[in-house]
């Protein structure tokens, strides 16, 4: 500021007694301008934040509610979505109880011991994240459907595996079953359940046998969850957990259906139970063979037929004649629409021609 500037201001004060008004220098400008960036990326950092653990948890479905008992939410249950729900196959629920009546009375006669037997929970579930559930040690049974063609799991808890063996070999009543754990199951252990898993197929065939006749079969046993494997880990299937009390001993069994082992008997799962019968309703079957025998259908006698080509049949005219290879003693057939029935010769009654059946006509095989 020069000499001359200052002399001015000087007397512009003593005149009007205010300090002169100035334009802001550069530097006023850019605090100005760096409180204004200031604001715009707080508001930024305001909106594009980081979720904290619970918010992602909540996001991908993964809460503790769901261990509570809770429906999952958000990406998880969008995931979950794909599972089929037992619920949606009512006949297999008539399939447990009955498996259950069965079980009871064949553990019964097993053991010679008194046995309940009681369904916990039907689930749906993946397969890779049931094995990863199975508490150790354990044993899995791998059956097999042979009509099925496909294979299913049996898994007996360590508490029952005890149980049947301290029964089996003359445990005392009212006492637990001894535990050793952190030891592989011997020779008689395994031969033991064996039978047991024998006994339960039976009982499972003949649960389902009103509905589709199966044959379940004993494959093989393993202690190891990894060599267990009988479908893809994402696949889903229907785990049936069953409780088997015996006077202050017990435990669980597993059974454990892959969807795509119960594929092909799924029309007959999804339809509503009706009595012992599984579905059938006697009354509606009479009323419909009854209206099936009144029914009105048109007979078509066939003396003989001729293929001839197109431009043939353009051809004809009035007067043409098309001659055929049948006689009067020839055998002609009867039909409904293009399904012959009967062989007959053709003759006369009074003014009518009539037609005698002279046998019927077998239907030919269509490899069904």
């Amino acid at each position: 500021m020069t000499s001359t500037e200052s002399e001015d201001i000087d007397q512009e004060i003593s005149e009007t007694g205010e300090q002169p008004t100035t334009p802001p220098d550069d530097h006023s400008e850019w605090e100005t301008t760096a409180d204004d960036d200031g604001a715009d990326s707080e508001s930024q950092r305001e909106a594009t934040r980081v979720l904290n653990q619970d918010e992602i948890d909540s996001l991908l479905g993964f809460d503790d509610s769901e261990d509570m008992g809770g429906d999952s939410e958000g990406i998880h249950a969008i995931l979950n979505s794909a599972l089929v729900s037992y619920e949606r196959l009512p006949m297999l629920e008539v399939v447990f109880d009955r498996l259950v009546r069965l079980m009871s009375t064949s553990l019964r006669n097993f053991t010679s011991d008194n046995v309940e037997v009681s369904i916990d929970n039907v689930t749906s579930t993946r397969f890779g994240d049931y094995l990863n559930s199975i508490p150790l040690p354990a044993m899995l049974s791998v059956i097999k459907a042979d009509e099925w063609d496909n294979y299913g799991l049996v898994t007996i808890d360590s508490a029952l595996i005890y149980s049947i063996v301290d029964v089996l070999l003359g445990g005392r009543r009212g006492t637990a079953a001894m535990r050793i754990e952190g030891r592989p199951y011997t020779t008689i252990e395994r031969n033991l359940v064996e039978r047991l898993v024998h006994v339960m197929l039976g009982d499972l065939s003949a649960a389902f046998e009103p509905l589709s006749p199966v044959t379940f079969r004993f494959e093989r046993l393993e202690t190891n969850p990894r060599f267990a494997t009988i479908t893809r880990p994402p696949n889903a299937a229907i785990v049936a957990r069953l409780r088997v009390d015996m006077d202050d001993r017990g435990g669980e069994i597993e059974l454990v259906l892959p969807y795509a082992t119960l594929e092909p008997v799924r029309e007959l799962l999804l339809q509503m139970f009706m009595g012992e019968k599984f579905g059938r309703d006697t009354i509606w079957e009479n009323h419909l063979a009854e209206a099936m025998w009144s029914t009105e259908i048109e007979l078509e006698a066939v003396m003989d037929e001729r293929t001839m080509k197109l431009q043939d049949v353009f051809d004809l005219s009035v007067g043409t004649r098309i001659m055929f290879d049948a006689t009067p003693q020839s055998s002609i057939e009867i039909r409904c629409g293009n399904i012959p029935l009967y062989a007959a010769r053709m003759g006369r009654q009074s003014d009518r021609i009539a037609v005698q059946v002279e046998r019927q006509i077998e239907k030919q095989g269509t490899g069904k």
